[in-house]
């Protein structure tokens, strides 16, 4: 009678042995699976805030990074084109950006929280064409009405230093500022609110 417990109790470890090698198996398969279901790190980065420095930016110029797949301009403005950016006149559609979806700091003539940097998406809400940076008055290319801004060359909508798109032009709305904030003096993160940090 031991003779024939000792086949059957080598059955069952064989049998309860094989089961959990085989569940083992089965997770260690789910796992690749699994990952093909959570975005890639690419794409969690694409989307994640940036810091931009801007400890090296002097007046009047400019720098552009990606975020999201879109270009940022941050423009450091001089004095000159803090006097010349446009009041709330006829020239202007939206001049106090009431239209579309801005951050609450854009609901001044600056369009931001320091008048001294100005940061945009550059792309033009009329067709997502990347607008020209034309800082200089009186253009040849723009007419000698022309106090600075931004040029779309595609479809010719205009906009103020401040990314306001002038009256009947293509572009429907203002240049868009994406949600910002400075963590100090020298930087700044793209892709949050700093309403709510």
């Amino acid at each position: 009678m031991t003779e024939s417990k000792k086949p059957s109790n080598r059955r069952k470890f064989l049998t309860n042995l094989t089961q959990v090698l085989g569940g083992v198996g089965g997770v260690f398969s789910l796992i690749p699976f699994l990952k093909t279901m959570s975005p890639s790190a690419r794409a969690r980065s694409a989307g994640a805030p940036i810091e931009i420095d801007i400890s090296n930016l002097p007046p009047g110029s400019y720098k552009v990074v990606e975020w999201r797949g879109k270009p940022v301009w941050i423009i450091r403005r001089t004095q000159n084109m803090i006097d010349k950016t446009l009041e709330e006149d006829n020239q202007l559609s939206d001049p106090k950006s009431l239209e579309e979806h801005q951050p609450n700091y854009t609901k001044n003539k600056f369009r931001s929280i320091k008048p001294e940097y100005l940061v945009l998406l550059g792309v033009c809400t009329h067709l997502g064409c990347s607008p020209l940076y034309k800082p200089n008055a009186k253009s040849k290319e723009l007419g000698l009405d022309w106090k600075g801004g931004f040029f779309c060359p595609c479809h010719g909508s205009k906009f103020d230093l401040s990314g306001r798109v002038h009256k009947g032009m293509p572009a429907p709305y203002n240049l868009e500022v994406p949600p910002y904030y400075f963590v100090s003096e020298t930087k700044i993160i793209v892709g949050e609110n700093g309403e709510n940090v």
